[in-house]
This record gives C-alpha cells, sequence and structure tokens, in this order.
C-alpha cells in the first residue's frame, strides 16, 4: 500500500531502461519504495538497472517485457502481480524514431505507432485490470507535449503520443471511483539518450526533473502532470494559432 504521503511502497516499471522511469525509481526507492519490478528485454542495460536500485537498498526484479507483443502482456502483468500488490505502475517505454526516414519507410513508422501507441493501449489495459482487481494503485503514463498538436518535424512520434494520451486520460475517467489513479505525464524536450543528438528545444528537461514532477503529481493525486509546469499554458496558446501561421513556426 501507499504510504501517509501517497508514495508508493512498490512499483512496476514497463521500459526498465527508460532514463525518466529509472530517475523515477531512485526517486522513490530513496522516498519509500522497497519493491521494485523492471520489465523490458533482457539486455545488460536492464540488468545494470536493477543493480543501481538495488545498491539503493531496494528489493528489484526483472521481467521480460516487449511493446510489440500484446499477446504476453496478461501473462507478464499476471506474474508480477501474482507476487504481490503492486502500488504504481509506471507505463514508460517508447521510441523517438527517425521522422525523415520513416516517412520514406512505412514498416519504420508503423513501428514507431505500434511501440508507442498500440503496445501501451495493451498494457495500458492489462495493468489497469489488474490494479482494479486488487483495489487500489497508480498507473503513471509518459505522454509528451509533442502529441498536444502536430508538428511538421516529428509528427508520426506525435501522432502516437497523442492517441496514447488520449487513452490515457479516457481510461483515467473510465477508472474514477475504483481505487485506480490514472496521472498522465507530458514532458517537453528532455535530454537523454533518446534525443541526443537533436536540436535542443526550448524549456528544455531532464529525467530527474521530470521524476521530481512525478512525485509531487502522486502526492497531489494529479491527473495530468507538465514538465516544466510552464509548458501548460505555452502549449494552451499554441493549441490555437491558426493552422496557416504554426505551420510557418519554427518549432
Amino acid at each position: 500500500m501507499k504510504d501517509a504521503f501517497g508514495l508508493p511502497q512498490s512499483l512496476l516499471v514497463l521500459g526498465g531502461t527508460s532514463e525518466i522511469a529509472l530517475a523515477t525509481a531512485r526517486r522513490l526507492v530513496v522516498r519509500r519504495a522497497r519493491t521494485v519490478w523492471l520489465a523490458g528485454r533482457p539486455s545488460p542495460a536492464l540488468e545494470s538497472a536493477a543493480t543501481e536500485l538495488r545498491a539503493l537498498g531496494a528489493d528489484v526484479h526483472t521481467v521480460a517485457f516487449d511493446a510489440l507483443d500484446p499477446e504476453s502482456h496478461e501473462a507478464v502483468l499476471g506474474k508480477v502481480f501474482a507476487e504481490g500488490d503492486i502500488d504504481m505502475v509506471l507505463l514508460a517505454f517508447g521510441i523517438l524514431g527517425d521522422q525523415a526516414h520513416d516517412e520514406r519507410d512505412a514498416v519504420a513508422a508503423v513501428r514507431v505507432a505500434q511501440t508507442n501507441y498500440t503496445g501501451a493501449v495493451s498494457a495500458g489495459l492489462a495493468s489497469a485490470r489488474a490494479l482494479q482487481a486488487q483495489g487500489h494503485g497508480s498507473l503513471v503514463v509518459l505522454s509528451s507535449v509533442a502529441g498536444e498538436r502536430a508538428r511538421r518535424a516529428n509528427f508520426i512520434y506525435g501522432s502516437s503520443k497523442a492517441g496514447l494520451d488520449t487513452f490515457a486520460q479516457g481510461l483515467g475517467d473510465a477508472l474514477h471511483g475504483t481505487g485506480v489513479h490514472v496521472m498522465v505525464v507530458r514532458p517537453g524536450f528532455v535530454r537523454s539518450r533518446m534525443t541526443a543528438g537533436l536540436e535542443e528545444a526550448p524549456l528544455a528537461t531532464t529525467p530527474e526533473a521530470v521524476a521530481t514532477a512525478i512525485e509531487l503529481g502522486l502526492r497531489r493525486r494529479s491527473e495530468t502532470v507538465w514538465v516544466p509546469g510552464v509548458l501548460r499554458v505555452v502549449m494552451s496558446v499554441l493549441r490555437h494559432v491558426p493552422r496557416g501561421v504554426f505551420r510557418r513556426l519554427a518549432l
């Protein structure tokens, strides 16, 4: 069960090598979390992440998970939840893709959509059912401001995040009153391995800053978290800029 501050004592990370997820796990372990499950494709990076969290005092387990294999999601999650209650599921997997390349390669573009949206729908629903069955818990979904409005520079990735964001909001409404809390996190440009080599956008943030915002959101039981918070205002303006004008903006 969560502690008196609304923070989880047990955590399942779907996308166990995500830098944002690991920054969040480190922060929560330092606070109170004692059991962590890292779900991802078996790799040295996944084992390294587990070792790092164990060094902080957590009881850490790894489990094989593939976002592109939705038929396996129910069984994978069932295995984890069978070991005991999970206070929080962090849905953190996703790929950025390469817009210029993916526009010319439909298979690559579909892989972005299948990973970021289709896989997330499957894992999100399976997580929601498991959390609802135990009667409590939070599902935290890493979305992106890229899903707020299509941009020429990354509309394939952005469209997948737009779908994920809408799905997560609707899932939160569906679970309202069940004891399960859904929180959507919308970071801006995050300095990480995924964005290495890209031109940094204004209001860029870090995995650690996103982790801090997630902790605060859990304490407040927020439904939507923007990182940094000023993006909420920025995007509310950009959302209403006429399309012809928006198309010419250097975003």
